[in-house]
């Protein structure tokens, strides 16, 4: 018992002096590199130093998307997941917001708060971020003054689950969640004219869809109604046939006959059997292949796009005219009237998933 307590005495004496010498030595390299190395050089080598040796990971899904032909659905899903998802309260700042039209108000995790979200026996930390553009840089739209962002920070040992699993399953519970918050609009296509590269809200103008057809009220032959009741049906619950088969998700009706045989009171019914909303989109106000691509783009999933009056929007009087020379017969045809395009022409009404 003796000789074990002198050893530890004499371990400590010779110890504590070499710790001291060690930590001195530290002290006198970080003050040689703060003096004479950069500190932009500085605040690199230290975050490739704390990459190394930090045992976490960090996803960053960002509010805008680099390329304004893209909709970046992935933080509005996020963002909806956490305002519905239990970890939401825990939070000590959240932001609530109220839809044109909604019924009730919708949380939102709050800029620079952080929360905690199990997954699996997983611990997955959400920090909301916004960052303001520098005092001199010039912004020529209010969607280029600030920008937010989700980071998702990790386990290095749990990315595969991350990666598999928890992402699509906030991707999942965010659209869901969006769809039953949501009020159902009926959209339609603005001028070209009046479009902004950087504002996508002067791509369509909406209103409050509130129409009281139904297919209960619907004047029609029974079978007939009930044979499109039971095709939607099919439809809504066919996600994973089309995808098995290598199709798109979609659906398409073409709606004919003089004004007032009621084809609006059918497309009205069909929303509100299917709960979407309605995009109407006018062709003739349609100038090139580009604009037709960003106006698909621009609309959500759950929804029916209209198009109205095909036949007013192209010229089917072409073969009762003599034929032109062929150097005439080049000029361009708008996109919607060309071979490529038949499938989308020929359909007024498009259900897109």
């Amino acid at each position: 018992m003796v000789m074990t307590t002198a050893g530890a005495a004499e371990s400590e004496r010779f110890g504590w002096p070499a710790l001291w010498s060690a930590a001195a030595s530290l002290l006198f390299l970080l003050s040689m590199v703060q003096e004479h190395i950069p500190f932009q050089l500085q605040d690199h080598l230290a975050a490739r130093l704390h990459a190394l040796l930090s045992p976490y990971a960090t996803i960053t899904i960002d509010d805008k998307s680099s390329h304004y032909f893209s909709r970046c659905e992935a933080f509005f899903a996020v963002e909806a997941y956490l305002g519905a998802s239990p970890c939401a309260a825990n939070a000590r700042r959240l932001r609530a917001d109220l839809a044109e039209g909604a019924d009730r108000m919708a949380l939102a995790v709050d800029d620079h708060e952080a929360v905690a979200d199990d997954f699996r026996g997983a611990t997955m930390w959400w920090r909301k971020t916004k960052a303001l553009p520098s005092a001199n840089v010039i912004t020529w739209s209010p969607r280029n003054a600030e920008r937010r962002s989700y980071r998702l920070t990790f386990h290095r040992r749990h990315r595969a689950l991350v990666e598999n699993a928890y992402l699509p399953h906030v991707l999942a519970e965010g659209r869901a969640v969006t769809v039953r918050n949501r009020q159902r609009r009926l959209f339609t296509n603005n001028p070209s004219a009046d479009w902004s590269a950087y504002d996508d809200a002067r791509v369509w103008s909406h209103v409050k869809l509130e129409h009281p057809s139904t297919f209960a009220t619907l004047a029609m032959d029974p079978v007939r109604k009930q044979e499109i009741i039971d095709d939607l049906d099919m439809f809504r619950d066919g996600k994973e046939y089309y995808a098995s088969v290598g199709k798109a998700w979609k659906r398409g009706y073409l709606l004919f006959g003089p004004p007032g045989t009621g084809k609006s009171t059918m497309i009205a019914a069909m929303a509100n059997f299917l709960d979407y909303g309605v995009y109407d989109l006018e062709l003739t106000a349609v100038k090139s292949n580009t604009e037709l691509r960003r106006l698909f783009i621009e609309t959500t999933g759950k929804s029916i796009i209209v198009i109205e009056d095909i036949d007013c929007s192209i010229d089917l009087t072409g073969k009762r005219k003599k034929k032109k020379k062929d150097k005439k017969k080049k000029k361009m045809t708008p996109p919607w009237a060309r071979d490529d395009d038949e499938e989308l022409m020929w359909r007024r009404d498009v259900t897109k998933s």
